[in-house]
């Protein structure tokens, strides 16, 4: 059993209007394994928040909670996920202009089938990673995001955006390091996963941007590998022994000096593998 309800600021239950309905109606659905919210008439607002309660813990489910959200695969561990609507002024710049506008939506919530559980696939990517850890993985997170700015957020670097050929705003949000030697980024996957392939994808707004020559891949159990990047605008894919892990951090990243340029990012990291927890 599943129970999707919308929210505002002060936690009471949002009401939307279809176009031959007299009333408005709250806007909460529950089901097993698929649940929707549809309305012809809503506004989002600053605060508001989706909240999902699941009868079960450790749940695939696909997931789509605006239009212009690519449907994504989460886990949720426990059995409450919280997704806060990003409307704040900050999140402007690193979202779709129409991300959660206008008044008419669809959101949908459904039971991954276990053949998009099983199957070989990105692990890493989730369309609707926020800044904070929500109880939904993959999450990414860093020691350092440039000036708090969304457009350089740890979670860009797993949305399925691959323009980077520019900086900034949507579509080329990236992952910016405020020119830290020591930058970070983990994607945690809330569970372990067997992986076998990295892909990297710096950012690639040349002259502006520099490029790393050099990282670290280290796993949850200690172990880490290095990998080798060129200058290239191409993801850079590394195949690796295959490894079972929680999370992954990307590391010990080293600038080339070709440039003098002392930005560079990183747009996309993608793992590869299967999902072992069914």
């Amino acid at each position: 059993m599943m129970k999707l309800v919308l929210f505002d600021k002060d936690g009471h239950v949002k009401t939307g209007k279809n176009d031959y309905d007299e009333e408005r109606h709250p806007l909460s659905v529950e089901g097993k394994k698929h649940i929707h919210i549809s309305t012809q008439d809503l506004i989002y607002e600053k605060g508001d928040y989706f909240q999902l309660d699941l009868a079960e813990e450790n749940k695939y489910l696909f997931v789509q909670l605006n239009q212009t959200l690519a449907p994504s695969l989460i886990y949720v561990k426990d059995n409450q996920w919280r997704y806060d609507i990003p409307l704040e002024d900050n999140w402007k710049e690193s979202i779709p202009e129409k991300s959660f506008k206008g008044k008419r939506h669809y959101i949908s919530i459904r039971e991954a089938k276990p053949f998009e559980i099983e199957a070989y696939q990105n692990l890493s990517l989730n369309t609707h990673d926020l800044k904070d850890e929500t109880g939904a993985y993959p999450h990414a997170s860093a020691n350092v995001e440039t000036r708090n700015d969304s457009t350089f957020f740890a979670k860009n670097a797993i949305d399925g955006v691959y323009a980077n050929t520019s900086h900034g705003s949507y579509p080329y949000q990236s992952w910016g390091i405020n020119q830290q030697d020591d930058a970070e980024l983990k994607i945690d996957f809330g569970r372990t996963v067997e992986i076998d392939e990295v892909e990297v994808t710096l950012r690639a707004d040349f002259p502006h941007d520099n490029y790393w020559i050099k990282g670290t891949i280290q796993f949850s159990d200690g172990e880490e590998t290095t990998l080798q990047f060129i200058k290239t605008k191409d993801p850079q894919s590394f195949s690796i022994e295959k490894k079972q892990t929680e999370w992954l951090i990307l590391k010990n990243l080293i600038k080339s000096d070709e440039s003098s340029s002392p930005f560079p990012a990183l747009t996309q990291l993608a793992a590869f593998g299967r999902n072992l927890q069914r």
